[in-house]
């Protein structure tokens, strides 16, 4: 029981740091000495090899909540016949996608739609304030291409080498290790990495011109070596933001046909501010009355479910933090129920122990049965209900997506809660003698 009180104590602490405001003042006396400080939401920033892992820790909100932004693009399908037009169109949505999903932006609705001959991609992404920056790298083809002479000096111009954005495998944000400058590293596949050593190995001592959406990036460096570990990096005068910028480009890869954006507006939320505020004052409601149905059927073992519950919703708020989790009206519908979901398994524990003590049963007997024989019909129907959510998520699109996670991550935690947490409370409450077998059976 040691471990268990010390985990519940941890998964407590974490979870309020996480979830409290992210700048909270404070202030108050310590014998007779005024004391203030602020507090500061802690983040999370960690790198290992080539991965990195950061996160803010905000509540992300979605478009219906928090408003965004509404854009049109128009793709152009000349020279794409017309068998092949819906392929074309759908792979232009995933590839925008995809860079959506590099912005950051969670969520993100991305529909196409066809009027009379035209055919439509339309872009809704909550929250997003620099929207020039989101419609460029949303049009943008990023086309990479290596260029070599075409005669014996760089004044002659150049033309392509062969080896061009096809045949990366990914790009990565480096930095230069004697100025420490920021810069694009690349690296090619397999057959990307043969043609590019077949390059240098040409045009070694000679420079090797790099271009971007036909723009010449930085002057050509010269090939020193043959390089024929499949890395390169594209150095400049660049800022860190623009590396960024060049890095998303490149790993999203060059849209199929070319967009054009025909509309754009700001949209504002779905819900004002003091509707927002009503759902979430009916929502706590609701919350005290489940508690208060809980603590006047099953007495201590309600509190005890009462206390899993509050963990239960720190623990999956600090989740959506984590993953995040973009909460949209969707989305929010989807914790709702996997609260009433995090109830029913306590209930069906808490039933199974009457029962057991109606056999006869002691009360540290009836507990561990009351669990044991319960878990196969939580476990059941939990299952089902993720089948479901599964389902929802490889489906479905935007918002019914969020609804299907929140729903799925709510009940993989209420299955921790419901047999871990409520389980090590009741054990906790029996060592005190705080519950009886007359009070079990009587509820």
């Amino acid at each position: 029981m040691k471990f268990s009180s010390i985990t519940l104590f941890l998964l407590l602490f974490i979870g309020m740091l996480v979830n409290l405001p992210g700048d909270l003042p404070l202030k108050f006396d310590f014998f007779g000495r005024q004391i203030k400080f602020s507090y500061q939401r802690p983040r999370i920033d960690l790198g290992f090899i080539n991965i990195d892992f950061k996160r803010d820790l905000q509540l992300h909100e979605g478009l219906d909540l928090q408003g965004g932004t509404h854009l049109v693009f128009e793709a152009d399908m000349k020279g794409i016949g017309t068998a092949d037009k819906n392929d074309a169109l759908e792979a232009v949505r995933e590839n925008i996608e995809r860079r959506i999903n590099f912005l950051g932006v969670s969520e993100p609705i991305i529909q196409t739609a066809h009027s009379g001959d035209a055919s439509r991609l339309i872009v809704e992404m909550a929250g997003v304030k620099d929207v020039k920056q989101a419609i460029s790298l949303i049009g943008t083809t990023a086309q990479l291409d290596f260029r070599e002479m075409v005669g014996t000096s760089a004044a002659e111009g150049f033309k392509s080498s062969g080896v061009t954005g096809r045949d990366l495998k990914k790009a990565d944000i480096a930095y230069d290790p004697n100025t420490n400058a920021p810069q694009v590293g690349l690296e090619f596949t397999d057959e990307g990495k043969t043609k590019f050593a077949d390059v240098t190995k040409k045009n070694l001592n000679k420079p090797l011109a790099i271009y971007l959406d036909q723009s010449l990036i930085g002057d050509p460096p010269i090939v020193s070596k043959v390089i024929d570990d499949g890395k390169a990096v594209i150095t400049g005068k660049f800022t860190t933001e623009e590396v960024k910028i060049m890095v998303k480009q490149l790993n999203s890869g060059a849209l199929p046909v070319p967009v054009k954006l025909i509309e754009e507006r700001t949209v504002g939320a779905t819900l004002g501010t003091d509707s927002v505020k009503k759902s979430l004052i009916a929502g706590t409601v609701g919350l005290g009355v489940v508690a208060l149905f809980m603590i006047f059927n099953y007495g201590v073992l309600g509190l005890v479910a009462d206390i899993a519950l509050i963990l239960y919703i720190i623990i999956s708020l600090t989740i959506f933090r984590l993953v995040p989790v973009t909460m949209t009206l969707a989305g929010i519908a989807g914790f709702i129920l996997s609260i009433g979901m995090a109830v029913d398994a306590n209930i069906l524990i808490f039933e199974r122990m009457k029962e057991e003590i109606r056999w006869g049963r002691g009360v540290k007997t009836a507990i561990e049965l009351g669990f044991s024989r319960a878990w196969m019909s939580i476990r059941d129907s939990n299952i089902s209900s993720l089948i479901t959510c599964a389902i929802l998520f490889w489906f479905g699109s935007g918002s019914v997506r969020g609804f299907a996670l929140t729903l799925a991550i709510g009940i993989f935690v209420s299955l921790y809660t419901a047999v871990n947490v409520t389980r090590g409370l009741l054990s906790l409450t029996y060592r005190h003698n705080l519950i009886r077998e007359k009070g079990i059976n009587n509820v």
